[in-house]
C-alpha cells in the first residue's frame, strides 16, 4: 500500500533514517518511554494529528507514538524548519503519511495541514496553534472527533489562551511548553544554543566583541542572552515587563528600550511571541550592516513587510541571509527570511534538550486520552507528576543521582511545632 505524502525527495530517506539514529543516542528518555508503550499500546486505534518541526528529534517523537499503536500524519509548522531526508524517512521506513518540504510556500503549508486533519484527528499535537486554529475554522467539522491535544511553544500557548479566554477553544490543550523540563531546559539552552548556531552559519561573523541585542528576556531570551555572552558579546536586552529587564539587569547585562539599542546594536534577534518587535522606525536608526534575526516562531517579530518598503535593493548574499539597501545606502542584513533562525538556517535544538520536550508531548498525550472527557475547552499544565518522572529518568539516563530524604527530615518538613533549639 502506498503512503500518501508530499516531500521533496524519497531518495533521501536512508540519510535521513541514519540522522534519526544519531539524534536518538542523545534521546534516552524516549526510549525508556517508547519500551513501556511497545508493551501497554496506549494509542491503538487512536488518531493523531501533528503539526511540528519535521526535524531529527520530532521523528523519534513519532516512532515513539507509532510504537504506542497511534495513527500519526505529520505535517511542518514551519515552511522553513522541514529536514527533507527526514520526511522521506518517515514515508520510506515507518509508512507514515507526511506533508513537508523546505522552503514550501505558504498555499502549500496551509494545504500541508489539511491533508494532515484528514485523518479525523483524535488528539492534535501542535508547535505555534495553527493546527488547532485551521481545525476551528475550515474544517470545524472534524471537532466533534477530537478528545485534546498539546501545544509545543510559547507562541502557541499564548495563542490558546487568548482562544481560551474568549470562549472560543472547543477542546481541552495541555501546555507541554510551561513544563519544567521544557520551558528551564529546552527554552534555555536548546534556544540559547541553537540560535547563535543559526546565526553563525548564516552569517560566520565574530560575535566577540560586538553588541548583541535580545528582544525579549522570557526563557528563549535568557538562553540567548547567555550563550552570546558566553562567545564574548556585548549582550544588551530589550523588555516591556519591568521584573524581566530587573532580572536582566541582575544578570549583568544593559537594558534599554529597542529604539536606544537600534543605534548601537550589531546584531539583533527576537525571541518574544509578539509582531513588530523590530520596526521600521528601529531600522531606520540601525548602523550600516546590522544583522537581524528571529528566534520566536512566527516571522511576525521583525516587520518584513515594513523593511521591504523601505528597501531599494533586496539579495540574497549567502544561504539563508538577505541584503536589504536602503535609500541611504545602508545595508541591513536578515538571516533566515526574519523566520525562526535555528531552524531555517541551522538544525534546531540538540537532541539531548528535546529527549525531555518530546517525553512531554508523549507522556501528555496519554494523559489527555486518559482524562481528556472530563476536561474542558480551556489551556491544562503539565502535571507535575509527568514533569519530575521526566526529569528523574533524565538523572538516571545521564549517570547523576540525587539525595533522598530520611524519615527524620521529611518529618521535620511536616511538623510545623519544631523550630530553635529543637
Amino acid at each position: 500500500m502506498t503512503t500518501h505524502h508530499d516531500i521533496r525527495d524519497i531518495g533521501l530517506a536512508e540519510r535521513g533514517r541514519f540522522r534519526m539514529k544519531w539524534a536518538a543516542k542523545e534521546m534516552p528518555v524516549l526510549d525508556l518511554i517508547e519500551a513501556r508503550f511497545k508493551v501497554e499500546q496506549p494509542f491503538k486505534g487512536i488518531r493523531m494529528a501533528a503539526a511540528m518541526h519535521v526535524t531529527t528529534e520530532t521523528a523519534n517523537l513519532m516512532r515513539v507514538l507509532l510504537a504506542g499503536g497511534a495513527e500519526v500524519a505529520l505535517c511542518a509548522s514551519n515552511p522553513l524548519s522541514t529536514q527533507d531526508d527526514v520526511a522521506a524517512a518517515l514515508v520510506a521506513h515507518y509508512e507514515m503519511p507526511v506533508y513537508a518540504i523546505k522552503g514550501e510556500t505558504n498555499e502549500q503549508y496551509h494545504q500541508h495541514m489539511q491533508s494532515v486533519l484528514d485523518i479525523k484527528p483524535n488528539i492534535t499535537m501542535d508547535d505555534g496553534m495553527d493546527l488547532v486554529a485551521a481545525l476551528h475554522t475550515s474544517r470545524s467539522e472534524l471537532l466533534e472527533h477530537v478528545i485534546g491535544g498539546t501545544e509545543e511553544t510559547t507562541t502557541g500557548v499564548i495563542r490558546l489562551r487568548a482562544m481560551a479566554a474568549q470562549g472560543k477553544l472547543r477542546f481541552p490543550v495541555i501546555a507541554v511548553n510551561d513544563a519544567m523540563t521544557k520551558h528551564f531546559f529546552d527554552n534555555r539552552y536548546g534556544t540559547g544554543q541553537s540560535t547563535v548556531d543559526g546565526i553563525i552559519r548564516a552569517t560566520n561573523i565574530l560575535l566577540a566583541g560586538k553588541n548583541f541585542v535580545v528582544g525579549g528576556y522570557g526563557w528563549c531570551s535568557k538562553g540567548i542572552a547567555m550563550r552570546a555572552s558566553g562567545m564574548g558579546a556585548n549582550v544588551i536586552v530589550t523588555e516591556i515587563d519591568p521584573l524581566r529587564a530587573l532580572e536582566a539587569v541582575m544578570d549583568g547585562f544593559r537594558v534599554m528600550p529597542m529604539l536606544e539599542a537600534a543605534k548601537v546594536g550589531h546584531v539583533f534577534c527576537t525571541s518574544t511571541g509578539d509582531i513588530n518587535v523590530i520596526d521600521t522606525h528601529d531600522m531606520a536608526v540601525m548602523r550600516d550592516g546590522a544583522i537581524l534575526a528571529n528566534s520566536g516562531h512566527f516571522d511576525v517579530e521583525i516587520n518584513m513587510k515594513g523593511l521591504r518598503q523601505m528597501a531599494v535593493e533586496v539579495t540574497r548574499v549567502r544561504d539563508f541571509l538577505d541584503e536589504y539597501v536602503l535609500e541611504d545606502g545602508r545595508r541591513l542584513y536578515v538571516a533566515g527570511e526574519g523566520r525562526l533562525v535555528n531552524l531555517a538556517a541551522a538544525e534546531g535544538h540538540p537532541s539531548a534538550v528535546m529527549d525531555m520536550s518530546f517525553a512531554n508531548q508523549a507522556l501528555a498525550a496519554e494523559y489527555m486520552l486518559q482524562h481528556g472527557e472530563s476536561m474542558t475547552g480551556q489551556v491544562y499544565d503539565v502535571p507535575e507528576a509527568i514533569d519530575r518522572q521526566i526529569a528523574a529518568l533524565k538523572l538516571k539516563a545521564m549517570g547523576v543521582e540525587i539525595d533522598v530524604l530520611t524519615p527524620q527530615q521529611q518529618s521535620y518538613l511536616n511538623e510545623w511545632a519544631l523550630g530553635t533549639g529543637h
